[in-house]
């Protein structure tokens, strides 16, 4: 079974791994490799929504008593599935 360390170490490298890939959809409508659609606006703040949501649940797993460990770590996996899923879906509108 993953140590809290290490599974907060898993996760905070999936939330660094999606921060870049919503940083690289973002320079790319700026530099205007992409025709900007309201869409596409919407979908990265919806991006940006959804990685504070993984943050916040990231946080909450570090500050989790034992007892609540196992409820909290299923939030940031949602929280992580979400920030997924919303990436792909943004992706496509490049």
């Amino acid at each position: 079974m993953e140590t809290k360390e290490a599974l907060q170490r898993r996760f905070d490298a999936q939330v660094l791994e999606l921060k870049a890939e919503i940083a690289k959809l973002e320079a790319k409508a700026k530099a205007g490799q992409v025709k900007v659609e309201a869409d596409v606006d919407e979908k990265l703040r919806e991006l940006h929504g959804k990685r504070e949501q993984a943050e916040q649940k990231l946080e909450d797993l570090r500050t989790a008593s034992q007892g609540a460990w196992d409820d909290t770590k299923s939030g940031v996996e949602l929280a992580l599935n979400d920030m997924k899923t919303a990436l792909e879906s943004a992706r496509k509108r490049f």
